[in-house]
């Protein structure tokens, strides 16, 4: 990993450094459009051609049925089953939390005005399966869109090689009860749930995390359905001071690079024995995992800032914008005033980022890209639109009807004035 100091950068090193630009950008987005495009036009055929050229698999038909989902399901070890159910009780409990019902505000008198929450209709739930399969996105997407009231979830997910899908999603369906998973991958995916096609139902918003295929499709749909956020390749930022455990820092930078080449994990470091001692435990913990190769390439691409205190280290935080946030320091309370862009937070030596991401109740589908200084992590909220309501009194009207008028003339909106004018007349006559 290189290492640059802080004080020592400009401001357009520091922008190039939180760019994460990959060079054949322009490629990936020429595929993907002409992947959408295809799949528009052929619809079904498309799929299953895709199938065949990126997943290597000759798909019968484009899902697994309830009966054949339960099958798979009931082949999944005790342990593994045992996890997910504890995983989803944490899930939902926090989910549900987020379901709050607002107070009626009357703001003016007669004049009442309040929101109500409905669950969007029709959602998409993009679950990888590329170089790793996850349940536990599976649970983070499906579990608040069944809270809150979603009538139709679309769960598409890359097929194994056996044209399947693995015991870990078929429990989570089971378990969750949805009774189909697409077996569709990548960008293609994202155009079937966008525009429907004659097995694929269209939704209205699109979830879930990917590669740049995916993230890129993700972007390139939303003239046609909603999506929750770009949310491509995976990051980690820890901040990391002389109370940090280097052993942990090490492994948290691991845990993040081997998700896929282009992952990305940044220390931000203000002790120059902890760097020291971390490096060294980058490369003792890497030669042991089964996936060395992904981790290795990413924490190539992946870089140390060397701060002079903790206070800098926020800086470069903040302008980061990192999906996962990791306060490795026994002072973390002192610095989370200070965070103001990051997709999810992990505070102190003992909370690694592989709890949110598995288990811990918070959702781990979150923005990339330095999308954290504009979007949130995906909530119940997002499975949910809020509509607005307003009541007016006999004495609401008198009180706000001059107001109204007023404004509408002062825009030559006559029909607007004549609206408030006309009731008011009305209740004039009614009570003459």
């Amino acid at each position: 990993m290189k290492v640059y100091n802080y004080k020592d950068l400009s401001k357009s090193k520091i922008e190039e450094l939180c760019s994460r630009q990959i060079e054949d950008d322009k490629l990936v987005e020429e595929r993907v459009e002409d992947i959408i495009k295809t799949v528009k036009n052929d619809g079904d055929k498309a799929l299953i051609n895709f199938a065949k050229t990126f997943d290597k698999v000759e798909l019968e038909k484009l899902y697994l049925d309830a009966h054949e989902l339960k099958a798979i399901a009931d082949t999944i070890p005790a342990d593994a089953k045992a996890a997910i159910e504890t995983a989803y009780s944490n899930i939902k409990t926090f989910h549900q939390s987020q379901i709050k019902n607002e107070a009626k505000v009357e703001t003016m008198p007669g004049v009442i005005c309040w929101r109500e929450s409905r669950g969007i209709e029709k959602v998409g739930l993009y679950i990888p399966g590329g170089t790793a399969v996850l349940p536990s996105t599976f649970l983070m997407l499906a579990t608040p869109a069944i809270i809150a009231g979603c009538k139709e979830i679309v769960v598409c997910s890359p097929p194994q090689s056996d044209g399947k899908t693995n015991c870990y999603l078929a429990y989570c369906a089971v378990l969750l009860g949805i009774e189909r998973i697409y077996l569709i991958g990548g960008a293609q995916a994202v155009a079937a749930m966008a525009f429907g096609t004659e097995t694929v139902p269209q939704v209205y918003k699109i979830f879930g995390p990917g590669n740049r295929y995916v993230t890129t499709a993700k972007t390139m749909v939303q003239n046609k359905v909603a999506i929750d956020m770009p949310a491509g390749p995976s990051e980690v930022l820890v901040i990391a001071d002389e109370t940090a455990n280097p052993s942990f820092v090490a492994a948290d930078l691991l845990a993040q690079a081997e998700h896929g080449i282009d992952s990305q994990s940044v220390l931000v470091v203000t002790s120059n024995k902890i760097l020291d001692e971390t490096l060294k435990e980058i490369d003792i913990q890497i030669a042991k995992l089964p996936r060395m190769d992904i981790a290795a390439k990413a924490i190539e691409n992946s870089y140390v800032i060397f701060a002079v205190d903790l206070n800098a280290a926020m800086d470069f935080s903040n302008e980061y914008a990192p999906e996962h946030l990791i306060l490795a320091t026994e002072k973390f309370e002192q610095l989370i005033p200070l965070i103001i862009n990051a997709g999810s937070v992990f505070l102190g030596n003992l909370t690694p980022e592989s709890a949110g991401d598995y288990a811990s109740g918070t959702n781990h589908t979150l923005p990339t890209s330095g999308f954290a200084k504009a979007y949130s992590g995906v909530s119940t909220d997002a499975f949910l639109k809020k509509i607005t309501f307003q009541h007016l009194s006999a004495n609401g009207l008198k009180n706000i009807g001059g107001t109204v008028e007023t404004l509408a003339a002062a825009e030559g909106l006559e029909a607007h004035k004549n609206a408030i004018t006309i009731r008011r007349s009305l209740k004039a006559e009614n009570r003459g």
